[in-house]
């Protein structure tokens, strides 16, 4: 199943896409209007999906897609996880996942514009795999890890670098608004055969800047999810971004920018395609 946020005449739901269609889960008298994240934690997909023959459907086309998760507990992002990422930006490779997170309010939907900011030039795109968890889950097994999964998606963890660079802490590079983008969908894992050979690629203006497999990830889904529940307790509609591969803007020689009227798609084989526009703050 492939599970979306969305926003129609200023009402928010979600509920599964098929196609061109949308079930509207969100809609069903007994979810109460829940958002998807807060249906997670209250248990309550099971029963939306039960009375999924209720639900009304939408077309696709008539409304905006949100991030999949639009009220996640925890977003919680990956740096340095891809070999040739590590190179390009002359680090050691980590002993541990290096761990910093991110804001709701610094994600846009599929479709929707990122901002470039008015006082950073160094405005960069990283396309990543995101891992939405299901259950609760502290100091995993690789078996609890594994069944801890609701999906995957697609994200760009943009990134303004001089921010970033601030301190030893990436919080501020990470987080000015509507600087990333998360989705469309959140494709459940029995949808996906051999996750590991599948391809991630980013587009800058339809051309290809970062292109791997996810089978070159450092720590694999599985060890993020155990070493994130050893020192957080993780819970439904929790977000893990897994890293990024090499060719990110800042490692390229000339460096690679983005600016207004940009166009950034990242996909990844199976999950999904991420497409945003670039437009300039606005005051």
């Amino acid at each position: 199943m492939k599970f979306v946020s969305f926003k129609q005449e200023n009402k928010k739901s979600w509920g599964i896409l098929e196609g061109d269609t949308i079930v509207d889960l969100g809609a069903i008298r007994l979810v109460g209007g829940a958002s998807l994240g807060e249906s997670m934690r209250r248990n309550l997909v099971p029963l939306a999906l039960d009375l999924r023959d209720t639900a009304p459907t939408v077309n696709r086309a008539s409304v905006e897609l949100l991030p999949p998760v639009t009220d996640a507990g925890k977003i919680i992002c990956v740096g340095l996880n891809y070999a040739d990422h590590i190179a390009e930006m002359n680090r050691p490779t980590p002993e541990f996942p290096v761990i910093f997170t991110r804001f709701n309010d610094s994600l846009v939907g599929d479709g929707e514009a990122l901002v470039a900011p008015t006082n950073s030039m160094k405005f960069d795109f990283e396309g990543e795999m995101a891992v939405v968890i299901g259950s609760t889950v502290r100091h995993a097994t690789r078996e609890e890890a594994q069944a801890a999964v609701f999906g995957y998606s697609v994200f760009n963890d943009g990134s303004i670098r001089d921010y970033q660079r601030h301190t030893h802490q990436f919080a501020p590079g990470k987080n000015f608004p509507k600087s990333g983008s998360f989705g469309p969908a959140i494709v459940t894992p029995d949808e996906i055969d051999d996750l590991g050979s599948k391809r991630i690629t980013t587009k800058v203006n339809d051309v290809v800047v970062q292109d791997s497999t996810l089978d070159q990830l450092i720590f694999s889904v599985e060890d993020l999810i155990i070493y994130c529940s050893e020192w957080t307790t993780l819970n439904p509609g929790d977000v893990i971004v897994t890293g990024t591969p090499g060719g990110v803007g800042d490692g390229r020689d000339p460096q690679l920018w983005l600016f207004p009227g940009d166009v950034v798609e990242v996909e990844v084989e199976g999950i999904g395609r991420l497409v945003n526009p670039v437009i300039e703050e606005r005051s």
